[in-house]
């Protein structure tokens, strides 16, 4: 069921909401006075995020409308609100009349290089006939696989790679599309173009490639409603014909695609085509353990468009293109061929010694696109059912007639279709250049489900690189509802056990790690306290529970065995296998343990489950003391047989699982670690996060921002030296000097870009104090290297600014606090005779330890002057 939220306008004098009413109506016409669905009444609260529906259920095709109104700190009532509208997709099987559908199998399979199936696009369609004058028309389609609908031979909606990826075994997601302006009153024709996108085919590891997978399905529903209110329904069923024989030669999410001009079928979605040599599909019914349901986030989508920087010529028929930015997406070509050209496209995210495409790093992804052309032409093509990660892209197979010019392609740059809400600018060009690499890494990977890399064989939903992402993803991107489906796979691929996958969807197997599969505690915290969606902990809380009850059976007096790929890519590590790190197995997963029972404390606290919090408080205070117990000494250090390392002190300290007392004894052990590294990270992905926090909140802040501005291996700025435009998978996974690492070569691989996380809350200074910003903490850290830096985030309840800079000695610092929040404003005490002024007067403030506050400012605009402070 619906949730509602609204912003109160951040223009005026209004500071918070003390009362709401919602109406919700079948008509528009119904509102503000006449709701027949619901009426919330007036209700005294300021919750204006995620209010739940509390109506009779909503059904299948249901369409609505609803209002808001809130009153003030006055008790003032607003206008109402504009009308919006929710329309119902169909929610369950059994609204269904449709049958899958596809070609029938051939009696022997083309295969893949790789022996594997190859499943040829296939070309679907069904011809019918609408006597009446429409009103309305829906059209509900999905597919096992990729598709794109055309009706009367418009293309419909402008999705990609539609629906998606879910356990396909669990639920399989649907579209509603509006199609009543492209229907006509007489004869009407629906076309599909299926193919196998993360369904079938070869993608995700090897080892599944040998297995039987099955072909792509579509099955779709078409619902009109004549201006009589007469229904007519068009289902996807045995009268349907199909082809292989289509443009689209090939298709598949690692090798690219094959389009051959020469397999034209003119109007084949059009009306009053001839389909007699088409075959006919099969069908089957649909599976009832399989949940068909709308998709719960926004689709993929073309989201921006990059042009070439530089055009190189390499062989006489080969020039490369540089867009300036590794991006993922496909190339759109616009350009002249003569008949018989095959234009092809490589991708690839960086150039070798010798000015090459490098594609070596992209495993057994071909990443090739083909343009076979039918007769001389000016064409405008793009791929529909892969995507690339890549900066570079080599074109070859022109016509020698032909000058190679920048407009001849495009880069189409993809991802889920949500906002980029943040706002990050410093004084320091590669504090910038960060930020920036860590909003391409995100959009570059933000692909329905959240991959680890976009370029090889490989863009799988790794829970690992999700888990330390997620903070920092909520202050970039409007993903709230990207996360909320991710976290839906994430507990229909939960094991019998309890256990969870380290991928999701997984493709793994039947197994479950430490610190990677305890994403399914941290993201619902994470999404929770970053958005104030209590419905998040609500839906999560069992699969929360079930996790921590597996970890506990992995565990003998309270020391957790269970499996770990480490601390991953950890720089300099002397293991075997250096792609683990140094810092013991048991070590992470007790202190993993840990945290998730933390968490999922903490949730039983929201959700009011005291019984269970106090059985997780105890819980944790078992697991704290048998840790500190088996790791550390009586001088805070780790102890023998285990091996110091930063990571191991930032766990312990950063999860806060040891006594006060051992803490402010680790502490020293963690900088001596730092320091004989000359004040270098020795982490990978499971430290790294929590490097900045734990520097900051034990007092060395210092440190850290000598940490994070290093110029040399390892560090952030390391890899913008070697010209990075996303976060790499290794620190040096390309330097001037060596050239490529050996392995783990993705230039595209967000993990390292958890750092946005600590740019926003203690450069900028911007984080939440409460559940979803309702309370804002505002807490810069001025630092000698910076003059200025500012940052923003789009708030449920508003924007939220920041901005500090340093005029003489004088520190200026101007904030936003939206309507319905407080704030609270920590700055250094720069000296002990500090003069302050708010809005051009002089206010009093508190003072605690080395810093000055003030608290529980209401919103507003506010301009903080700071005299002498430099």
């Amino acid at each position: 069921m619906p949730t509602f939220s609204w912003k109160l306008p951040q223009d005026t004098t209004t500071k918070t909401q003390t009362a709401y009413t919602i109406v919700v109506a079948s008509k528009p016409e119904l509102l503000p006075n006449n709701p027949d669905v619901w009426n919330s009444g007036k209700v005294a609260s300021s919750q204006s995020v995620f209010v739940k529906y509390e109506g009779k259920p909503l059904k299948s095709r249901q369409n609505v409308f609803w209002q808001v109104q809130y009153w003030d700190e006055n008790n003032n009532p607003s206008n109402w609100s504009e009308i919006a509208q929710i329309e119902m997709g169909l929610l369950s099987n059994t609204d269904w009349k449709a049958k899958w559908i596809k070609i029938p199998n051939p009696k022997q399979w083309d295969t893949t290089r790789y022996g594997t199936r190859l499943f040829r696009p296939q070309y679907l369609r069904n011809e019918f006939n609408v006597a009446s004058k429409i009103k309305k028309a829906r059209l509900y389609i999905t597919s096992k696989g990729v598709f794109e609908a055309r009706i009367n031979g418009e293309k419909i909606g402008n999705d990609v790679l539609t629906p998606g990826w879910t356990p396909y075994r669990k639920r399989i997601e649907t579209l509603t599309y509006d199609v009543t302006d492209v229907l006509r009153q007489d004869k009407n024709s629906i076309g599909i173009v299926l193919a196998e996108g993360w369904y079938s085919g070869r993608f995700g590891p090897k080892r599944r490639w040998d297995t039987v997978i099955a072909p792509p399905q579509v099955i779709c529903q078409l619902e009109i409603e004549d201006i009589a209110g007469n229904l007519k329904t068009i289902v996807s069923n045995e009268n349907w014909r199909a082809t292989e024989k289509g443009l689209i030669r090939t298709s598949g999410l690692y090798d690219g695609e094959v389009y051959d001009a020469n397999f034209e079928i003119p109007n084949w979605s059009k009306p009053n085509f001839d389909d007699s040599t088409w075959e006919i599909v099969e069908t089957e019914d649909i599976n009832p353990k399989t949940q068909l349901f709308p998709k719960k986030h926004a689709t993929i989508k073309n989201r921006m468009t990059l042009k070439p920087v530089e055009i190189m010529q390499q062989e006489d028929d080969k020039v490369l293109f540089d867009f300036g930015q590794n991006m993922v997406g496909v190339v759109k070509l616009n350009l002249p061929v003569k008949k018989g050209d095959t234009i092809k496209l490589r991708h690839g995210e960086m150039l070798n010694s010798e000015g090459k495409l490098f594609t070596r790093n992209l495993g057994s992804a071909k990443a090739t696109d083909y343009y076979i052309a039918k007769k001389d032409a000016s064409i405008s093509w793009h791929p529909k059912f892969t995507f690339h990660g890549f900066r570079y892209v080599e074109l070859s197979g022109f016509n020698s007639a032909f000058k190679p010019k920048k407009s001849w392609v495009t880069g189409l740059v993809q991802y889920s279709d949500f906002e980029m809400e943040g706002e990050f600018q410093s004084s320091h060009p590669k504090l910038n250049q960060l930020h920036s690499n860590i909003q391409w890494g995100l959009r570059g990977n933000f692909f329905d489900v959240p991959l680890d890399c976009p370029q090889r064989s490989e863009r799988l939903g790794w829970t690992g690189d999700a888990q330390v992402f997620i903070p920092t993803s909520l202050y970039l991107s409007d993903t709230h509802a990207f996360w909320s489906a991710w976290l839906t796979s994430m507990r229909e691929e939960q094991f019998t056990n309890g256990g969870v996958p380290v991928v999701v969807p997984n493709f793994t197997g039947n197994f479950a790690q430490a610190g990677w599969s305890d994403a399914c505690t941290i993201v619902p915290w994470e999404l929770y306290f970053r958005t104030g969606d209590k419905g998040v902990l609500e839906d999560n809380y069992t699969m929360m529970k079930r996790w921590c009850s597996y970890h506990t059976s992995e565990a003998t007096n309270y020391i957790s065995h269970m499996s770990t790929v480490g601390d991953w890519l950890q720089p300099y590590s002397q293991q075997k296998d250096d792609r683990r790190g140094d810092t013991p197995n048991t070590l992470i997963s007790t202190a993993f343990y840990a945290q998730s029972v933390k968490l999922t404390m903490k949730a039983a606290e929201i959700l009011g489950l005291n019984e269970d919090k106090k059985y997780y408080e105890q819980l944790l205070d078992s697991i704290s003391k048998a840790f500190e117990n088996e790791f550390f000494d009586d001088q805070g250090q780790i102890k023998q047989p285990y091996t110091p390392t930063q990571t191991g002190y930032l766990l312990a300290l950063g999860f806060d699982i040891v006594s006060e007392d051992t803490a402010n004894k680790a502490i020293h052990h963690l900088l001596k670690e730092i320091e004989a590294t000359d004040n270098h990270l020795r982490t990978g992905f499971i430290g790294t996060p929590l490097l900045a926090p734990v520097l900051d909140k034990t007092g060395h802040s210092d440190k850290l921002f000598e940490i994070l501005f290093k110029e040399t291996y390892p560090s952030w700025f390391y890899s913008i030296n070697q010209g990075a435009t996303t976060m790499w998978e290794r620190w040096d996974g390309y330097t001037h000097n060596k050239g490529f690492a050996n392995r783990a070569l993705s230039f595209n691989h967000y993990a390292y870009g958890a750092i946005g996380q600590w740019m926003y809350e203690r450069i900028a200074g911007i984080s939440p104090l409460e559940a979803g910003y309702k309370k804002i903490r505002f807490a810069p850290m001025p630092y000698l290297k910076l003059n200025e830096a500012s940052g923003s985030y789009k708030s449920q309840y508003g924007k939220i600014s920041s901005s500090w800079k340093f005029i003489d000695n004088d520190f200026i610092y101007n904030i936003s606090v939206p309507p319905n929040t407080s704030a609270k404003v920590i700055l250094p005490l720069f000296n002990k005779q500090a003069n302050l002024m708010v809005n051009g007067d002089k206010v009093k403030f508190q003072t605690e330890k080395n810093s000055l506050i003030l608290d529980d400012l209401e919103s507003g605009l506010y301009e903080l002057v700071y005299k002498n402070a430099r």
